[in-house]
């Protein structure tokens, strides 16, 4: 390799006019859709349109937002940092995709987008009452304000380290450009706008695993030299659940992880419910795979370029930068700074990942706090105009609100890891309660709320102890003898306690957490609980609310099968292979005692209805079908046509009436008779 390079000079190169154009260009471009479709379809000023998308969208920009929203820019920075501290055990995580689409496409979406609910959690109402519907979406709204702050303030920090990229110029023109496409053009916007960002993540990285390639000689052999560094590694079958990236926690804990969001996050499931059709929801999650693992392994394999071309002087222990997450931005600089407009591209990419996600989140916190918390709790007779407008009031506070949590995490510093630890930590146990409503017919409202809290509480507990504690975690070896130690004016020669002090990494993933090595550990009763690899923390979560709500739920009366509308829950026995094969006689004792045949061709649900009125106008009977919706209302003289007959949600022009869904079918496409 030639000389000038920043472990030889010590010194990093920065950016230039064009990169910077580069960067106002794709904000323009984002700034000019959502202006675009706010222009295009101001006669359609409804909440439908803004929050939903009209439920037209083509699968393919959908599938695109699906795979833009939660590949982040601390993924596209975390996963080449994850590849360069530790081995390529990470690419195990890509088979867990795959049950992760599985997963989320034919158990979760299918109750979700027949229910046709706006708020995910709509359903927590249905299923357990309004209390526990409340408790899902307000920890749903921590979870996503937290993460838009850390997913702004990361990236622009680490680029303003290594190239001196502006701070906060970069987080408030990103920051006021998303909102503002957000709150004008809606659902539809975003949509678009993330296809387009997506565009912009490929060729970034293209450009930098091309030109990296290239410089160390062909990708061949920056894979031989991470090889004798004991870098590539893919045998670690280690049940222990301590080990950070077994096989087992990568794949088994790596699907409960993400499919607490492809399957139960409201900025997920709003998407896939802006298809016309289940089947359309479903062709977008699994268009949205190879997307997955395009951009996981691009990551992985620029990471083993980075290592190669690093190997044998460590930027962190050369002081060339202070955190893993730098590592990237430090390789652009190296390999791609004497290309013009290459530098900006790479910024274009890294921003991108920022925009989509900020972007996803405030268009679901929208119709979160709208459905859950204005409509529930405020103002339950809306028009279409004032809930749109509302709406788009929500989006443009959360943006401000997400700027200001911005400076609070700069001030935080290291805290920022903590907070990506946390994100983890909070989707697990929303991922348990949906999981038990949907697939444990017995579980009441009282289990439902006792297992969600302490869920919470326990991965709070396993979390900040593993933050304080911070276990160690076994690394390969680094090199630095091809650091220019010459240069003493400005660095000190690396010393073992200096390279410990300054190795960590950032998480690569929603759910990472920092981690450092540590010289001694005082080994307290519980220490053994902080060492659980992050990748569990999403499974045992769901395991606790499981346990705990239904020992509760048996405690305090549980609900009979047959009592719970069959709406709400999944016949897993019916979807999950090799189940699914197995004869009438035998699957049918596993529904016990469910009745899901032709349970769609009902009407919809409203959470405008109390629970009691959902409950009398909602009872399944077996022998002779369901009530019809509004013998309730009949009851009290209300709801009745000029003929004296209870109309359904529909007919009354409720807010959210939706309509007749289909029956349960992945493939049926026809509609169903209206009651």
């Amino acid at each position: 390799m030639a000389e000038g390079y920043s472990y030889q000079t010590g010194k990093r190169n920065t950016f230039h006019v064009v990169d910077y154009v580069i960067f106002g260009g794709i904000l323009a471009i984002s700034a000019s859709i959502g202006i675009f479709y706010a222009i295009r379809d101001r006669k359609k000023n409804n909440i439908r349109q803004f929050l939903m998308a009209g439920k037209d969208m083509n699968p393919i920009p959908v599938a695109l937002s699906l795979l833009a929203s939660f590949m982040s820019a601390i993924t596209l920075l975390g996963a080449p940092a994850e590849m360069y501290n530790f081995t390529t055990m990470y690419f195990w995580i890509g088979l867990s995709y795959f049950f992760v689409v599985a997963g989320a496409a034919h158990i979760f979406i299918p109750i979700f987008y027949n229910l046709k609910v706006t708020s995910a959690y709509e359903y927590l109402e249905y299923r357990f009452g309004k209390t526990v519907r409340t408790a899902g979406s307000m920890t749903f709204v921590v979870q996503m304000v937290l993460y838009m702050a850390i997913v702004l303030y990361a990236p622009s920090l680490a680029l303003n380290a290594v190239t001196g990229f502006t701070l906060w110029g970069s987080v408030i023109s990103v920051g006021v450009v998303c909102t503002l496409y957000t709150t004008l053009g809606g659902m539809k916007a975003v949509l678009w706008t993330d296809t387009f960002q997506v565009g912009m993540m490929f060729a970034g990285l293209l450009a930098v695993l091309i030109k990296g390639s290239m410089v160390l000689g062909g990708f061949a052999n920056a894979w031989e030299i991470a090889a004798r560094n004991e870098r590539v590694i893919f045998d670690d079958f280690s049940p222990d659940p301590s080990v950070r990236h077994s096989a087992w926690a990568l794949v088994i804990g790596g699907y409960f992880t993400w499919v607490a969001i492809y399957g139960t996050n409201q900025a997920q499931v709003q998407r896939a419910c802006t298809c016309p059709t289940l089947k359309k929801a479903q062709l977008a999650m699994w268009i949205n795979f190879p997307g997955l693992c395009f951009i996981l392994y691009i990551c992985c394999l620029i990471g083993i370029v980075i290592y190669a071309f690093y190997s044998t002087c460590d930027p962190i222990s050369f002081k060339l930068v202070s955190a893993s997450d730098q590592l990237l931005p430090l390789f652009v600089m190296d390999v791609l700074g004497d290309i013009t407009g290459l530098p900006g591209l790479f910024v274009a990419c890294i921003f991108s990942g920022a925009l989509s996600t900020v972007s996803s989140g405030l268009n679901s916190l929208a119709a979160v706090i709208l459905e859950d918390v204005v409509k529930s709790y405020i103002a339950k007779d809306l028009t279409e105009e004032r809930a749109t407008l509302i709406s788009k009031i929500i989006a443009l506070v959360l943006g401000v609100v997400c700027l200001g949590l911005t400076y609070v995490a700069s001030v935080l510093g290291s805290v920022l890891q903590a907070a990506l630890s946390l994100f983890g930590m909070i989707g697990g146990p929303l991922l348990g309660l949906f999981t038990l409503g949907m697939m444990f017919p017995w579980a009441n409202k009282w289990g439902a709320g006792v297992g969600l809290g302490t869920s919470l509480v326990m991965l709070f507990w396993i979390g900040i102890g593993a933050q304080v504690h911070k276990p160690p975690q076994p690394k390969p070896p680094i090199n630095t003898t091809g650091c220019n130690w010459n240069l003493t004016t400005t660095m000190a020669p690396v010393t073992v306690s200096g390279v410990m002090s300054s190795i960590s990494t950032i998480a690569t993933t929603t759910a990472n957490n920092a981690t450092t090595i540590a010289a001694t550990v005082e080994r307290s009763p519980d220490y053994y609980l902080y060492t659980l690899s992050y990748l569990w923390y999403s499974a045992t979560a769901v395991l606790i609310v499981v346990v705990v709500g239904l020992v509760v739920s048996f405690i305090t009366g549980h609900t009979r099968a047959s009592d719970v509308d069959p709406r709400l829950i999944c016949p897993i026995f019916d979807i999950l292979f090799p189940f699914n094969f197995l004869p009438e006689s035998i699957r049918k004792p596993l529904r016990f005692g469910i009745n899901h045949e032709g349970k769609y061709d009902r009407p919809s649900l409203s959470c405008n209805k109390t629970p009691a009125e959902l409950k009398a106008g909602e009872q399944y009977r077996h022998s002779g079908g369901p009530v019809p919706i509004g013998i309730h209302a009949a009851e009290k003289g209300e709801g009745l046509d000029k003929n004296g007959h209870a109309m359904n949600g529909l007919d009354r022009g409720s807010d959210n009436p939706g309509f007749d869904p289909p029956p349960y079918s992945e493939t049926s496409e026809l509609p169903s008779t209206r009651l």
